[in-house]
């Protein structure tokens, strides 16, 4: 199946990563940069990676994938939600190691909105008796 692509879309937070897996040796760009050009820390690198250790694909699949909004960190939750659901289009079989794994579950956090009349979504301005 030379020329096969499966596309995803993973969110988190304010990040949006779109996910494209296609069948190779198991290179990873993010917006055209290498993985760790483009993340700086080990730490995010291996979140990355997660979905194909679960799943006994790692180094089977480039990674092509564009991430916008949000910190680092959102960034590589959203591309390991897209890496999962990719992996879900190449084979249905494992929904459930990635499902026990927890990375088909969006993570819904979002900041919360800043509320009108004060200085921030929780803070309140101090309390005066007089």
């Amino acid at each position: 199946m030379k020329g096969t692509e499966y596309y995803a879309t993973g969110r988190r937070k304010e990040s949006v990563a779109r996910v494209w897996l296609i069948p190779g040796s198991g290179k990873i760009s993010v917006n055209r940069a290498e993985v760790m050009q483009y993340f700086k820390r080990p730490t995010l690198e291996m979140i990355i990676r997660q979905p194909f250790e679960v799943t006994q694909t790692a180094g089977q699949y480039d990674v092509k994938a564009t991430v916008i909004g949000g910190g680092l960190t959102g960034q590589a939750g959203a591309m390991r939600l897209g890496i999962a659901r990719a992996l879900l289009a190449v084979n249905a079989e494992l929904r459930k190691p990635l499902r026990d794994a927890g990375f088909l579950t969006r993570d819904p956090r979002q900041k919360e909105r800043k509320k009108y009349g004060q200085p921030g979504a929780r803070k309140r301005f101090q309390f005066s008796k007089r």
